[in-house]
């Protein structure tokens, strides 16, 4: 063999994780900063914040059985990774605590939305009077509303219908050719309720009849008539009778009917229509209203909802240079959404979708379809073909926005709607000292570890104490690395898992070096025995090696929080153990098998076999 391309090999990896400690994405600050692990909860303390459980319309808890579906959610969203080791825990009937180490509050701030994905076509649109309505007599009328495909607006792109022009594919600018049409599905029949209002609630009765008091009777009256919104382009002082209006709570608003929502002028977005609580429109087969940019849509019933996804995934637009939100819909989620974007962008004569496309973007000829996120429009584009494939969001997305709403739309709804109520700093719960005993009894098991080796094993104690320090400095840039790109913490189970792995490493040396021995007491000079022990003891090494691996894995998925650290770390130290063993051990002992050191029993550690050996030759 030729161990010096091995040690090449094995210091190319060297060089290539420093660079990715050193100058990776993330590594910043001096060269102290660049090399600080990322530390998990119980050794520096961290950031927790309190997320309340809305009551029910009965006024009662949610069940604990939601409670706990909600908390197993939240912990997806925040450990995404499955290695940030945050805690996620029930605190009584209504609240849920989430932990995370060090400062979090923008990793923190969403993860209780609700994340209910709804799309939704926009049957009227109509931009925000609620300040013209408010002060007719000094603001002009208003212009032309925001369009909802312009500036930072995310947009929704996909495979469209197959066309001759095309060759099968197009993006969401693109019309099929008609004599190419697009493939048929059935468009999901539309609800009972969808027809007819919906029943109001006797709450709900409650809370109208404390807003008409509110806002006056004749107000109220006046609201109760309106079919379409008040036009204030031609007449700015229509709105002041409904002035009463825009001091309405978004919770007060969020009691009056969709229809009475759009067409008041005086209830504005900003202040009302976006301070709704969370699912406040989340009802599938109802009509709703949301705001995107200022403008107020009224929306149809949900005909593809976030369920309809099969999976979501942030991409790199490699022809765009930016950040997209990839959609892979189900079987049946697939012909829901081709069924929508036919209707919008064929639709019938009497539907005013059109003329909603047509009052948000100049220019508009097909309907638009609002992709509804909880009670905010993320996206509002105008359908210009049949989508029959995987389909993007795109928009001013980086990295790190994008993977939030893949994770929210890929972990699911939350059963339970959820207000934030605190965010705190919380101390360490075993803090540095801890640590510091801990990282001190490591030293000392190491330093024991070494004084044997040297003791039983002389020379080849070298070898030892030289790839156990390779192992260390793999291991240790892994975590340093591992935690920017990851967002792996390690905590004191982690530390654990890296201590019990030196056993491992321990074992396949001993598995190594008795078994030269054995080749040496049978005859063999130790430069003929040195491939000879490594072809029989290197299969014995990988098997304990891939069982230590599988338990770890194992142990992975079927474990949570610090086990799950504990886990992920011995099944890292014992890959890197495998990579020192192969890279480095081998090729070292070879070259050691040239020297003179190595033949002479004091030296070498091999001891009574070499002293043995000519005996056991002349006696065979």
């Amino acid at each position: 063999m030729h161990p010096g391309r091995q040690l090449a090999v094995l210091g190319l990896l060297f060089v290539i994780l420093g660079a990715l400690v050193f100058f990776g994405a993330g590594a910043k600050g001096g060269w102290q900063q660049r090399l600080e692990p990322k530390l998990g909860l119980d050794l520096v303390g961290g950031t927790q914040a309190t997320y309340v459980a809305s009551l029910q319309s009965n006024g009662q808890p949610p069940p604990q059985a939601s409670m706990e579906e909600a908390r197993k959610i939240i912990d997806q969203r925040v450990n995404a990774l499955g290695v940030a080791e945050a805690e996620v825990v029930v605190e009584g009937n209504r609240n849920i605590v989430v932990s995370v180490a060090g400062e979090a509050d923008d990793q923190l701030k969403n993860v209780g939305q609700a994340a209910q994905m709804r799309f939704r076509k926009v049957l009227k649109a109509t931009g925000d009077n609620a300040a013209v309505a408010a002060n007719p007599p000094s603001v002009a009328p208003s212009g032309a509303a925001p369009s909802a495909s312009a500036g930072a607006a995310p947009q929704i792109t996909g495979s469209a219908a197959p066309s001759a022009s095309t060759g099968g594919q197009g993006g969401g600018e693109r019309a099929p050719s008609p004599s190419a049409p697009a493939p048929s599905a059935p468009a999901p029949a539309p609800s009972a309720s969808a027809a007819a209002p919906a029943p109001v609630s006797a709450d709900i009765k409650t809370q109208r009849a404390a807003i008409e008091k509110k806002v006056g009777a004749k107000a109220w009256a006046a609201a109760e008539k309106l079919t379409d919104p008040v036009d204030l382009s031609t007449d700015p002082t229509a709105g002041v009778q409904f002035k009463a209006f825009g001091t309405l709570t978004g919770q007060e608003v969020n009691a009056l009917s969709p229809e009475m929502q759009f067409n008041v002028p005086t209830i504005g977005c900003e202040n009302q229509l976006d301070k709704r609580p969370n699912g406040a429109i989340d009802v599938i087969d109802s009509k709703v209203v949301a705001c995107q940019s200022g403008a107020k849509m009224y929306l149809d019933v949900a005909k593809v909802i976030g369920t309809d996804i099969d999976t979501a995934t942030p991409q790199l637009d490699q022809q765009q240079g930016q950040w997209v939100v990839s959609l892979d819909f189900t079987s049946t989620g697939q012909a829901k959404w081709t069924a929508l974007t036919r209707e919008a962008f064929q639709p019938a004569a009497n539907d005013t979708c059109v003329a909603a496309a047509q009052a948000l973007s100049t220019g508009a000829t097909h309907c638009l379809v609002a992709v509804v996120l909880d009670k905010t429009v993320i996206s509002a584009p105008e359908i210009q073909g049949v989508l029959t494939g995987q389909s993007q969001i795109t928009g001013q997305f980086d990295a790190a926005s994008a993977k939030e709403l893949a994770d929210q739309i890929k972990y699911g709804a939350l059963p339970v709607t959820f207000e934030p109520a605190a965010t705190q700093s919380v101390s360490a719960t075993l803090g540095k000292q801890q640590l510091e005993a801990g990282l001190l009894a490591a030293g000392i098991g190491l330093g024991l570890v070494a004084l044997y080796s040297f003791f039983y094993y002389r020379l080849l104690g070298t070898v030892i104490l030289l790839s156990l320090v390779l192992s260390a400095v793999l291991t240790f840039g892994a975590l340093v690395f591992l935690g920017r790109s990851t967002g792996f913490t390690l905590t004191l189970a982690g530390i654990a898992g890296f201590i019990v792995s030196l056993g491992v490493a321990a074992d396949s040396f001993v598995l190594y070096f008795e078994r030269l021995k054995d080749e040496i007491r049978e005859g063999r000079s130790p430069r003929s025995a040195v491939p000879r022990a490594w072809a029989r003891a290197r299969r014995t090494i990988i098997s304990a090696n891939t069982i230590t691996i599988m338990a770890a894995v194992v142990l992975y998925i079927v474990s949570i929080g610090a086990v799950k650290g504990f886990a992920f770390a011995l099944g890292l130290a014992t890959i890197l153990d495998l990579v020192v063993v192969f890279l480095f051990r081998h090729p070292i002992m070879t070259m050691f098998a040239n020297t003179k050191a190595f033949m002479s029993p004091r030296v070498s550690g091999l001891g009574r076999a070499l002293k043995r050996a000519p005996t056991d030759v002349k006696e065979a």
